[in-house]
């Protein structure tokens, strides 16, 4: 770096903006029926994939994957859509138990730290998650409903006569 010029003061300025984005809910997409909504905004999705918190933080593929939906999002916000661009952890599977094993700890504890540490990280790097959306494949209220529908199938059969799928109790 030339001796003329300092180096920008990335601890000053970046705390106070990602303060001012969660104080004010910047990137926060209200529902229908609440005080900011406007129904006649179109609506735009936008959605990463979830990382799998088994690691000890991000890696480079992270931020590179997500800056461009980054992008799409904010623009489709300038252009005045409703905006929902969430984030979430898929925290279960083999990727999560091998981290478990390999640090000695059980699951539930490293995914738990591993979400703050990486929900940390994806801040301070400055996206535009609505993080009142944040959900997580480890949590109750989100797997069983994968439990749920997991067991209609299980217990459903394709009847071929009719092309649909039925109870397995009135399979002949």
């Amino acid at each position: 770096m030339s001796a003329r010029r300092k180096p920008y003061p990335f601890d000053r300025f970046e705390p106070k903006w990602q303060r001012f984005w969660d104080e004010r809910r910047t990137f926060h997409t209200p529902n229908p029926g609440e005080k900011n909504f406007d129904g006649s905004k179109p609506k735009f999705y936008v959605l990463d994939m979830f990382p799998y918190p088994s690691g000890t933080g991000l890696h480079v593929g992270h931020p590179e994957g997500y800056t461009a939906t980054d992008i799409v999002a904010r623009y489709k916000r300038m252009r005045g859509c409703n905006v929902l661009h969430p984030m979430g952890w898929d925290a279960f599977g083999l990727p999560a138990e091998q981290y478990a094993i390999k640090s000695g700890q059980h699951p539930a504890i490293t995914t738990r730290e591993n979400i703050a540490k990486f929900k940390t990280q994806l801040k301070r790097i400055g996206f535009s998650y609505d993080w009142s959306r944040e959900i997580s494949t480890a949590d109750p209220k989100f797997y069983r409903w994968t439990q749920w529908i997991f067991l209609q199938i299980y217990n459903s059969w394709l009847n071929p006569e009719t092309k649909k799928a039925e109870p397995i109790s009135t399979f002949r």
